[in-house]
């Protein structure tokens, strides 16, 4: 079993990386000390593409044995967010259970240790910058539900 300070130690990394992604870190801090959301626009770092619970729980079933990045859950919500480069629009575009927010969309964050208002991560931030596949992430929601069929017709 991991040591806690293990523990302590991956989300320090992910917290610091997260909140470097912004363009205004030490608000970030601030509301993670108060345990609230912090406010994280995408950027020249990261992009977001959203599904919904069900077909994001399915497609990260399918891909968590496969190196993956950040993933958001929002219960409440029914959503997903999952952080990919910002050059992954195109290969996202025509997965249907996805959408690609802009550049600037805001994202409301939990620290990487801790639930807050429900939000958690599924795969947190571990100070790497690794962020998730658009191909693997294609194929992972190609199988619940992409129709690469009349895809390929069309």
């Amino acid at each position: 079993m991991a040591h806690p300070m293990h523990f302590a130690a991956q989300y320090a990394a992910g917290d610091t990386w997260l909140a470097e992604c912004s363009e205004h870190p030490v608000p970030v801090r601030a509301a993670w000390d108060e345990e609230d959301l912090a406010l994280i626009a995408s950027d020249a770092h990261w992009l977001v593409a959203e599904s919904s619970l069900t077909k994001g729980w399915l497609a990260a079933s399918r891909l968590r044995n496969s190196p993956h990045g950040p993933v958001l859950a929002d219960p409440d919500a029914n959503a997903m967010y999952w952080l990919v480069a910002p050059d992954s629009v195109e290969e996202l575009a025509k997965v249907r259970h996805l959408v690609v927010h802009p550049a600037g969309w805001s994202l409301s964050c939990p620290p990487t240790g801790r639930q807050v208002d429900g939000r958690f991560w599924l795969w947190r931030p571990d100070g790497s910058g690794r962020l998730n596949d658009p191909a693997l992430m294609a194929a992972a929601f190609g199988r619940c539900g992409y129709d690469s069929e009349a895809e390929a017709r069309a």
